[in-house]
């Protein structure tokens, strides 16, 4: 058989490989081995893969930013935390006094943009406690202080650096005129290390204080204002295509106002770039989405110098003045949407604009009169009302390709990866031809496994995909296991799929709102998880084209959907009567009218249950997820029925099926999202996916009747006698992924397989013909499913080797719960 004919032939060809090919014996560590061909046809162009395939995004939260990136090491460095930013802040939070000292708000500020100071009794300090446990410092190394600082008659600063054990540098004195506001400095050497450091300013006499600085002089490339190394390290070191930045709900949520007189000051702003430039003592703080004060040390400015530091592509998000994430408002004010629009006018200007230009000059006396080569620009995130999200983007688009034709705009499809905000975002931007579209989701890990084709039947000829935000939901190496395969599926549609970024990227350890995360750190310490691990190795090995590549796939007989059944709700108080489970024969199962005890279910969840007037009532309005099943985990093909009530709270009732556990399990979440969508969601190890969604709520005291059959893998659900919907969940969770590339510059084939199962993977590889050498350069990730890494222990981590039986049809056993690449020379 010619080797065009094989490949044309396909899968089928995989008997004979594996019928002709010497296979190697079964490793002796493996507890058993499943067989897989794949056939490489080297002769035919896959799309290319763009070099900004693979990116970041930085969004300041989880203490991202100020305790992270930014290598800032005093918190609250210019007095100005607020109840706007966290309900427990004061003024003085991260601070404490000896003596007098207090904040004060009054014509005497450093400026206007900067409203509070401290004032400093005669005699007195303050002390600041940095982040997590304190301010680390290195023994040996240099740090940076600096203070503005005012005193109507002269005073003396003494600075020192201390913790428990006494003192960590030779303190400091710094004299103060008495001639307004003025910039104060002093340099120390850290005589030992500690991670409990505590920074006092005393003052002699009566004194002014702003702007306290603490900063390493060992920075990622760039002082006095400059990045957290270790940090800053591990994003070069993925050698990413671009970087987004700074949202995420930051862009989208808050004031659409700016930061002045007219607007009253307002410290719930949604995040505006022109707030972040300039010297640091000018720019505005603002209060954070996620639940403290951002300090704006680290902004647009410096973010264009990282990503040209570490040769990224900058791709900046700016607010389309529709509010998300669960703030859900458009403006109707066409004087403030124009002014924004102006301000993404500005925006460009400053990274492109000559050093002449108004924009471009402010660049330059920031220490850059070259531009910044901006090409992307992406407009909103997330926006859950496409409608009028899309009224204002199209407004955006015209305005920035009239005066920036060459600019990418990037528009969006909404916070999941379907239901109605999908397919309805979707429609408008394919009917404007939109350049690209920006889909985020967030799924379990056998979502990832099942929808390794997603893309595979997008439009070729409609806008592009930018996957700005995914991960599956954990940071074990099942994780990075799923999120693997999905990739191989991201570089076979890199003609559909043009970036790609894992999100978050940072989390602090003792400041988290948001899980899993790539990198993690504490204030003196930084690790990468095996999502890391696993982004970096398919950074580092892109290659430039996708060769065409088919695969066996495991075999599987899936069964029938299984489980108990359950109730729960979520920050809702719900009544639930007579529940009735009848099998496909007509057989009752369960029948329960609750005029007894509810003896037969079993609470795994949170909330409060209790019989009342012969219903089972949940009362904690709330509580998330109050889970009580009922029933054999091995039950299939039934009819469910439930009587639901609303009684109280912000959304629904929950009615489940297939339970097998109380992280796995299937509910029908009727009245969810605040009462605004119906949906069916999928838990597998306590991650969900949504099925299908569609538009729905709920009335407070109606009771309502909820019916659910069960057959096979098919499921039917009804809403007082009407159907509703239904599915098939008979898409298989294929285990065993694979994509091959070709590098131009080495001329290699990098062969990229995922075996996210406990055997391993006995595969006969057909090169097509491809005159290649013996020997593989091969990288592994392998490890247990459920390893995870962290600051003490590196349980996932690369390992390379070489492999010398390389040749036009060969065969390579791939490791129980592995990643491999092949990186394999032709001749």
């Amino acid at each position: 058989m010619s080797r065009t004919a094989r490949w044309r032939l396909g899968l089928g060809a995989s008997a004979v490989l594996l019928a002709t090919t010497g296979l190697p014996a079964v490793p002796a560590h493996a507890e058993s081995v499943t067989d897989y061909s794949i056939t490489v046809d080297p002769r035919t162009k896959g799309p290319a893969i763009d070099k900004t395939m693979y990116g970041v995004f930085f969004e300041d939260i989880n203490r991202a930013a100020d305790g992270g990136l930014y290598a800032e090491l005093v918190q609250n460095r210019s007095f100005e935390y607020s109840t706007d930013d966290n309900t427990s802040y004061t003024p003085l939070t991260a601070w404490t006094v000896s003596g007098t000292a207090q904040v004060v708000d009054d014509s005497g500020r450093l400026n206007d943009r900067n409203r509070d100071y401290l004032s400093v009794g005669a005699g007195s300090s303050v002390t600041n406690s940095g982040y997590n446990t304190g301010i680390a410092l290195e023994d040996g190394k240099k740090y940076d202080f600096s203070v503005w600082a005012r005193a109507d008659a002269g005073t003396t600063l003494t600075v020192s650096l201390q913790d428990a054990g006494g003192t960590l540098a030779t303190a400091r004195q710094i004299q103060v005129k008495k001639s307004g506001w003025a910039r104060c400095k002093a340099t120390f050497t850290a005589s030992r290390t500690s991670t409990t450091g505590r920074l006092t300013v005393a003052s002699s006499a009566a004194a002014a204080l702003d702007m306290v600085s603490l900063f390493p002089r060992d920075t990622y490339r760039h002082e006095p204002n400059g990045l957290r190394k270790d940090l800053a390290e591990k994003v070069a070191a993925l050698h990413p295509g671009f970087v987004r930045f700074p949202g995420g709900c930051l862009v989208n949520t808050g004031s659409m106002q700016d930061y002045s007189a007219a607007s009253g000051w307002q410290r719930k702003r949604s995040y505006q770039w022109k707030d972040t430039i300039g010297p640091v003592e000018t720019r505005a703080t603002n209060s954070n989405f996620w639940g403290y004060n951002q300090s704006y040390g680290l902004g647009y400015y410096e973010y264009f110098r990282f990503a040209e530091d570490i040769g990224a592509m900058p791709l900046p998000v700016v607010p389309a003045l529709v509010t998300g994430c669960g703030q859900n408002k458009a403006t109707n004010d066409d004087a403030l949407l124009k002014r924004h629009i102006q301000d993404t006018l500005d925006l460009i200007e400053f990274a492109n604009g000559p050093a002449t230009s108004t924009w471009g000059k402010v660049r330059a006396r920031m220490g850059h009169p070259k531009p910044f080569h901006l090409t992307h620009i992406e407009v909103g995130n997330e926006e859950p009302l496409p409608t009028e999200f899309f009224a204002h983007f199209q407004q955006f688009r015209a305005a920035i390709q009239a005066k920036y034709p060459y600019m990418t705009v990037i528009s969006n499809n909404g916070p999941d990866a379907g239901g109605t905000i999908f397919d309805t975002a979707w429609k408008l931007n394919q009917d404007a031809k939109v350049d690209m579209v920006d889909e985020h989701y967030y799924k379990s890990p056998q979502w990832f496994l099942q929808n390794n084709d997603r893309y595979d039947s997008y439009d070729r000829s409609g806008p592009k995909v930018f996957l700005g935000e995914y991960a599956s939901q954990g940071n074990a190496f099942k994780n990075g296991l799923a999120e693997a395969a999905y990739m191989t599926g991201l570089e076979r549609n890199a003609d559909v799929v043009k970036l790609a970024s894992y999100a978050p990227l940072f989390s602090n350890e003792d400041y988290v709102q948001w899980r899993p995360d790539m990198v993690w750190f504490n204030n003196h310490a930084s690790w990468g998880s095996a999502d890391y691990e696993v982004q970096k190795l398919f950074m580092n090995n892109a290659g430039d084209r996708v060769v065409p590549s088919r695969a066996t796939t495991t075999p599987n007989v899936s069964g029938p959907i299984t489980g108990a059944v359950g109730l729960s709700t979520w920050n809702t108080s719900a009544a639930y009567d007579d529940v009735k489970v009848t099998a496909a024969d007509g057989s009752a199962l369960l029948d329960d009218d609750f005029s007894g005890d509810a003896a037969r279910w079993t609470h795994t969840g949170t909330g409060s249950w209790s019989i009342q007037d012969g219903q089972y009532v949940q009362t904690d309005t709330t509580a998330q997820n109050t889970m009580v099943s009922a029933g054999d985990p091995a039950w299939h093909d039934y009819d469910l029925h439930v009587k639901a009530t609303k009684k109280a709270g912000q959304e629904g009732f929950l009615v489940a099926f297939g339970v097998k556990d109380a992280g796995n399990f299937y509910w029908w979440n009727i009245g969810g999202w605040n009462n605004t969508q119906t949906a069916v969601e999928q838990a597998v190890d306590g991650g969900k996916s949504t099925l299908m969604s569609k538009p729905g709520s709920v009335d407070t005291g109606r009771a309502y009747d909820v019916d659910i059959k069960v057959r096979g893998r098919q499921v039917t659900l009804f809403l007082d006698g009407q159907q509703w919907g239904s599915f098939t969940d008979d898409k298989p969770a294929e285990p065993f992924r694979q994509v091959v590339t070709r590098d131009a510059k080495t001329g290699e084939l990098i062969v990229k397989v995922v075996n996210d199962q406990s055997s391993a993977a006995r595969t006969a590889i057909d090169l097509g013909g491809a005159k290649v050498a013996s020997r593989a350069k091969v990288t592994t990730l392998a490890a247990a499913p459920d390893a995870v890494n962290s600051e003490t222990a590196t349980a996932v981590a690369p390992e390379t080797s070489t492999f010398t039986g390389v040749a036009d049809t060969f065969t390579y056993t791939f490791p129980a719960n592995s990643i491999t690449f092949l990186r394999i020379r032709q001749k």
